[in-house]
């Protein structure tokens, strides 16, 4: 009987750690096989390019009011008429999505990394580090997300930046569950034990090894953030806690068309909310076809 060849290249941590099954392309033609997915990322296309090139091919005066033509009907010169002081609501439709997707996707990067490194600390030390770190996050899970925004809110000057930070300090924490329970099967895998024996860090194995295979949970979890973040936005804006004007956002917008709800001026109303409604569905959509394509690539390791 003859013994088994013992092979001869050296054990390092980036040949044994897990790789994809399928290339980036087969990854993303398969997300565009879920009609879901393709219908929910068009309509984020189209939502960006009218919120950030709208503005830029419509020129209209969002800075100063002009209550010479206040709400008007729509028209020709004014497609969705005008608002309480005069300002075009098709332009304002426009900067006012700008600030809600700046605020979406800011306040999910803020949410991802941040939640992805408390989560992957946690998971990786474990003992009593974990314990500590993760009631942290059932104590602040515990806290209605609405509620916790508006004590923040009532702290600080409203301003954009400042929601993006509250939204983003808030959001994190689903993202650090995810990513810890991930990380503690992880942990125990090969390419993580060599690594270790081959004298890595802590911060090395956490940054090279750990996050870069959690990394499809984050992107997908980050899509629903998105959604999250505009939704809470909205309400934020929609209860007066938003920037003030002459900014623009789609829940104060509704704010002001709520005065008008019994005058039949409609268009100071269903404009913004179906620019909501079309965003949030949009990016849950495509979260769930990112889930969806996910679940099945790890299943096929």
């Amino acid at each position: 009987m003859t013994a088994a060849p013992v092979s001869t290249q050296p054990l390092n941590a980036p040949q044994i750690a897990a790789r994809p099954g399928k290339s980036w392309r087969k990854q993303v033609a398969e997300f565009f096989r879920n009609p879901m997915g393709s219908i929910g990322l068009g309509a984020i296309i189209i939502m960006l390019l009218f919120s950030f090139l709208g503005p830029v091919f419509y020129h209209t005066d969002q800075t100063t009011p002009n209550l010479l033509r206040i709400t008007l009907h729509p028209s020709a010169q004014f497609p969705l008429g005008t608002d309480n002081v005069g300002y075009n609501v098709l332009g304002r439709l426009m900067v006012a999505g700008e600030s809600s997707m700046e605020v979406g996707l800011a306040a999910a990067v803020i949410a991802s990394v941040f939640g992805t490194l408390w989560g992957s600390v946690a998971g990786y030390f474990g003992g009593w580090l974990d314990s500590a770190m993760m009631r942290i996050v059932d104590a602040l899970l515990a806290i209605p997300a609405l509620l916790l925004v508006l004590l923040l809110s009532t702290l600080v000057t409203p301003s954009l930046i400042m929601v993006i930070i509250v939204l983003g300090l808030i959001s994190w924490l689903t993202t650090a569950r995810l990513v810890r329970g991930q990380v503690l099967v992880l942990r125990q895998l090969d390419f993580v034990q060599a690594s270790r024996a081959l004298g890595g860090t802590a911060r090395q194995i956490v940054l090279k090894h750990l996050v870069p295979n959690v990394i499809g949970t984050v992107v997908v979890q980050a899509t629903f953030e998105v959604a999250n973040a505009i939704l809470l936005f909205a309400a934020l804006s929609f209860l007066g806690l938003g920037p003030p004007p002459p900014a623009a956002n789609w829940g104060g917008m509704l704010t002001t068309g709520l005065n008008y709800i019994f005058d039949g001026y409609w268009w100071l109303i269903y404009p913004a909310g179906v620019c909501i409604v079309i965003v949030v569905v949009a990016f849950n959509l495509v979260g769930d076809a990112l889930r969806d394509l996910v679940e099945v690539r790890l299943q096929r390791r």
